[in-house]
């Protein structure tokens, strides 16, 4: 794990967090409890804020990056799933950002939404809550549902206990 300051700026971490040692966290970076940043992530708040909310999982290979004047912030109970790319963007709590999406500076993605795996949601785009969006750019498909939603909670659920299976040892056995 790199958890590096940044000048005066420096990670805060909540209880129960779980950073892999393969993952870079740099800067005004706050993960709140439970959340967890996979290996490969990496969170850069250098220049403004990154905000990781309670039980939020940054999975392998996913990026935020905070440039000046354009904080990142993802809400609470959220997946930011393989290879996805956030930059100067919020996401709202209870949403999943698919396998390599990216959201740019100043978009919104609404509470319990979904974008999907391959979406760009371009700058200043605003995603009302519970949005299921895909494309390129991205376009709502549908509302979100009580599956999507549960499907979430599920997935977090098991991250949750990989993580703490991960934070318990320190170093893997070959």
């Amino acid at each position: 794990m790199v958890l590096r300051s940044f000048g005066d700026k420096k990670p805060i971490l909540g209880s129960d967090v779980y950073v892999d040692e393969a993952a870079t966290v740099i800067g005004d970076v706050h993960l709140h409890d439970g959340s967890s940043i996979w290996p490969g992530a990496v969170i850069r708040a250098d220049d403004a804020s990154v905000d990781i909310g309670r039980w939020t999982a940054m999975m392998d290979l996913s990026f935020a990056e905070a440039p000046k004047g354009r904080p990142v912030v993802v809400g609470d109970g959220c997946i930011v799933s393989h290879g996805a790319r956030l930059h100067g963007c919020s996401i709202g709590n209870d949403s999943l950002v698919g396998l390599g999406a990216m959201i740019l500076d100043g978009a919104t993605v609404g509470a319990c939404s979904v974008v999907a795996a391959g979406t760009l949601v371009p700058p200043g785009t605003k995603i009302p809550h519970e949005s299921f969006v895909m494309g390129t750019p991205a376009k709502m498909i549908r509302q979100t549902n009580s599956s999507d939603l549960t499907w979430l909670h599920d997935e977090l659920k098991l991250i949750a206990a990989k993580a703490k299976i991960y934070r318990s040892s320190s170093q893997a056995s070959i």
